[in-house]
């Protein structure tokens, strides 16, 4: 392993110096979104703990979602081609670990929640979490483990308390988050600044 000596500088002046280390290509963006994937399999909803998860489009709204192949609720997902996407609180940490611990082939994991629909009637969402999205799959990308999936966000739900002035307040939602390779929860920590706004202090 090669370490390498950075100099940083803030402002135009150096500062500190900092060892970077190599740390390998099976690497992370930390923290992640914790959320849970919804599925029709076995004539029953099915759900199963996702963090790989992004918006990838503005217009038409589009979300994807990285799945391993072997996963049950791929299958329900190529079947059925929709799928939701459900964003616990802090409150469900058991239910969500859950989830991802047993296979919807041997557990009927649904009995955890109260679920809803939407327009999409292979999209179980679950009422139980704060913000959920029925997605309608447009595409599949098969990679070498696992599958991509993108789905155009084809309704969003939210529980009218996590909402403050009409938009989300992540203070009430109070999101759950996940860290690799670690596997740790998290919740989020204090408020910052607005994106979008703070860097303009650097113009010039």
């Amino acid at each position: 392993m090669i370490a390498q000596k950075m100099t940083t500088k803030t402002n135009g002046k150096a500062s500190s110096e900092t060892t970077k280390i190599p740390i390998g290509r099976n690497v992370f963006i930390c923290p992640m979104p914790v959320t849970i994937v919804g599925t029709r399999l076995n004539n029953r909803p099915n759900f199963l703990t996702v963090g790989w998860v992004t918006r990838v489009n503005v217009s038409p709204p589009m979300i994807a979602i990285g799945i391993k192949k072997s996963n049950a609720s791929a299958d329900g997902i190529l079947m059925h081609k929709a799928f939701s996407v459900n964003f616990p609180g802090t409150d469900l940490i058991e239910e969500t670990d859950y989830c991802g611990l047993v296979s919807g082939r041997d557990k009927d994991k649904s009995r955890l929640f109260d679920i809803f629909y939407g327009d999409l009637k292979n999209a179980p969402m679950i009422k139980n979490c704060p913000i959920t999205l029925e997605c309608l799959l447009t595409e599949t990308i098969d990679l070498p483990t696992n599958y991509l999936f993108i789905g155009e966000i084809k309704g969003a739900y939210g529980d009218e308390n996590c909402f403050t002035s009409g938009k989300p307040d992540v203070a009430e939602i109070k999101p759950l988050l996940l860290t690799m390779p670690d596997n740790a929860y998290w919740e989020v920590g204090k408020y910052l600044g607005r994106a979008c706004k703070i860097g303009r202090n650097l113009e010039t």
